[in-house]
């Protein structure tokens, strides 16, 4: 049987496959010529294509794990309190400085003029719109929760330096926010200026942000996987305050109010919403109880509170309840004695981590 060429129909073309440079064949070597000298392969963890590609994703998860968890041994912290709220406003520090809406969440740009806050000139005038004297109003009330949450941020931090530490130089309750403006600046603010160490978890957004002045230079982070940086928001934290926010706020609230709703952790987590008013009108808890959306149980889960010392009265007891006054039983002492946290193979390890169920 001899062998044909195939034969195509005429005008057809004949599919052709260019192999990559990589898969291409080597030419013929000349008989008695050697190929050229190759350069050295880069090594896999080297190689920025392969750790950028698709088939790279697997490993970038991964450090969004272990780079931070390295970093939290290193500065010795035990566990965190979570600040959540919103990025979009400014705080007033002086009673003449103008009240800036941002663009976005984590943004620095401001928003559009006929967005802002109408200014008092603007309003006496009568040439405010609508929009923007609601919004002066809002501003007004944003720049008190920025105040606010310094405030309490200030007050934890003092406390928490006040907690006896066996030795361990481990740092307990460490305020944490998202690292931005607004709220989470705040936050960072109220622990730097406390003199505690402060922790700011960024997220790589597609327009031009960056995370406040007050985070530990030490634990400033940024992360690409907003899944990874829930689970440090949530993986270290015992306590959760939730000021007024928009959809990145309420998405958060929401994620540590499931898992601790569902016992997905093995732990105590005192969650306060702070501003009553605002949050009552966002959400109706009453009617998902009434419409049996949520057990009337569920709304025990957190508490409301509308000033810097309601809150910290709050937290105070449920971090004491749930997590001072256990290690101090684990050590035999009675529970109202200095409240020393147990030596354990994390003093040198790291934090301590939120079991799973």
């Amino acid at each position: 049987m001899s062998d044909q060429i195939p034969t195509h129909p005429a005008g057809s073309t004949v599919p052709t496959v260019e192999p990559t440079p990589d898969s291409a064949p080597a030419s013929p070597i000349p008989l008695g010529q050697t190929p050229p000298i190759l350069d050295r392969a880069p090594l896999a963890y080297e190689n920025s294509a392969f750790l950028n590609s698709a088939d790279g994703r697997v490993i970038r998860i991964l450090a969004e794990y272990t780079e931070p968890l390295a970093r939290f041994r290193r500065e010795r912290i035990q566990d965190t309190v979570v600040f959540f709220g919103s990025a979009r406003f400014h705080g007033r520090e002086e009673a003449d400085r103008a009240l800036e809406l941002l663009d976005n969440t984590g943004s620095l740009a401001p928003a559009p003029e006929h967005e802002q806050p109408a200014s008092i000139p603007e309003i006496a005038q009568g040439t405010a719109s609508e929009l923007g004297r609601r919004r002066a109003v809002a501003a007004v009330e944003m720049a008190r929760y920025y105040e606010d949450a310094r405030r309490l941020a200030h007050m934890i931090t003092n406390w928490a330096a006040t907690i006896p530490s066996a030795g361990s130089s481990r740092h307990r309750f460490v305020i944490t926010s998202g690292g931005g403006p607004g709220i989470m600046e705040a936050a960072n603010r109220g622990a730097y200026e406390a003199g505690g160490k402060t922790i700011g978890l960024n997220i790589r957004l597609p327009f031009e942000q960056r995370p406040n002045s007050y985070i530990t230079p030490a634990l400033n982070f940024e992360f690409h996987y907003f899944f990874m940086r829930k689970l440090w928001f949530a993986y270290l934290a015992k306590a959760l305050v939730v000021f007024p926010g928009g959809f990145g706020t309420i998405d958060e609230m929401f994620e540590v109010l499931t898992l601790v709703q569902t016992h997905k952790l093995a732990k105590n987590i005192t969650v306060v919403i702070y501003g009553s008013e605002y949050w009552k009108k966002v959400f109706n808890f009453d009617w998902l109880v009434d419409t049996g959306a949520i057990s009337p149980g569920d709304v025990e889960l957190f508490h409301f509170a509308d000033t810097p010392e309601e809150a910290f009265e709050m937290l105070q007891q449920g971090l004491t309840a749930n997590h001072l006054e256990p290690e101090s039983r684990r050590q035999g002492q009675h529970p109202t004695a200095q409240t020393i946290p147990a030596i354990s193979p994390e003093e040198l390890l790291g934090p301590e981590f939120a079991r799973t169920l």
